[in-house]
């Protein structure tokens, strides 16, 4: 029952943001303009300075274990290229293979991953060092995924969409946040106080905004007509792929906070920076906040059976 409860705290919150955001739209309060500057506002601005500041504050040294560095980086890797062959195969609409890829694989790491682990064991513990590891490489797929799934990827020659989407992992202000939050963090460059607080402060209005944009901007019919692969790309991401990589992760024996941080990498639902990224780079923006609202919705449940099952197993 605890760790019901700690799920349903850990999602229910953020499942009732994007209810109140669709009210606000059907009420008037918000209006598509509105919707359209707070996704440049999210993409541009809010969630780079989110991910800067949890790696420039992360201290990389203290917490550096390569074996789980490794792990990260590799099942992340396998995990995204797997989603997207099978995004090739089963999406009959090419359009929406980007989306799908995205949403299917990419998880909330940085959002919920520090205060999923704190929540269990009072520290942070290996949450950081997951992030440093898997959240560039979960930006840097998505960027490739969906510069080859945008709307006029098909009419561009493959020598060329690989050209835009180097560009566009460089030019990304999400990598871009990342990068530098790495150079501060393994250079130990301090943050003065209150840059910090502004840094944080406006970072922490990344996911309350894009989780509102989420629920103003869903469109409930449209969703509905893309409810199969919407559920098949959920099952992906809160069951089959922890399925996957949870055996190995206990056969390379991590325990405790370290397999808590890969839980989070693995099986978390669908972070809401999908929805900023698709529709900032002209993707299946409707499928991604289907795929996005029926995670969080299901993950309260998911998310504690894999946590009972760690538990029961003597792991965490």
């Amino acid at each position: 029952m605890e760790n019901f409860i700690f799920s349903l705290n850990a999602t229910l919150p953020i499942f009732i943001i994007i209810i109140i955001g669709w009210v606000l739209m059907q009420t008037g309060i918000f209006t598509r303009e509105f919707t359209t500057v707070a996704d440049r506002y999210v993409f541009k601005i809010a969630l780079p300075l989110l991910v800067f500041k949890d790696i420039a504050t992360a201290d990389i040294y203290e917490m550096f274990n390569p074996k789980f560095v490794v792990f990260c980086s590799v099942s992340t890797t396998l995990m995204f290229l797997g989603v997207w062959a099978f995004a090739h195969w089963y999406c009959k609409d090419k359009s929406m293979i980007g989306a799908f890829s995205q949403a299917a694989a990419r998880g909330s790491a940085a959002i919920l991953g520090i205060a999923f682990v704190e929540n269990i064991y009072g520290t942070s513990g290996m949450a950081p060092m997951m992030i440093v590891s898997a959240v560039p490489l979960y930006n840097i797929f998505a960027v490739i995924f969906l510069t080859f799934g945008a709307q006029d990827a098909e009419s561009i020659d493959r020598k060329a969409n690989i050209k835009k989407a180097f560009i566009n992992v460089i030019k990304n202000p999400i990598i871009i946040g990342i990068a530098a939050g790495a150079i501060f963090a393994f250079l130990r460059i301090p943050i003065p106080y209150i840059p910090l607080k502004v840094i944080s402060n406006i970072g922490g209005t990344a996911s309350p905004i894009a989780l509102l944009v989420v629920g103003a901007t869903f469109e409930g019919r449209k969703a509905l007509a893309k409810i199969k692969p919407s559920i098949v790309a959920t099952l992906i991401k809160l069951i089959i792929i922890p399925l996957i990589f949870f055996p190995f992760a206990v056969l390379f024996g991590f325990r405790g906070s370290e397999l808590v941080a890969i839980l989070v990498m693995l099986g978390s639902p669908t972070t809401v920076s999908c929805y900023i990224m698709a529709k900032n780079m002209h993707n299946d923006a409707v499928l991604t906040s289907s795929i996005i609202v029926m995670a969080t919705l299901l993950s309260s449940i998911t998310l504690t059976g894999w946590i009972f099952v760690l538990r029961s197993m003597g792991l965490i």
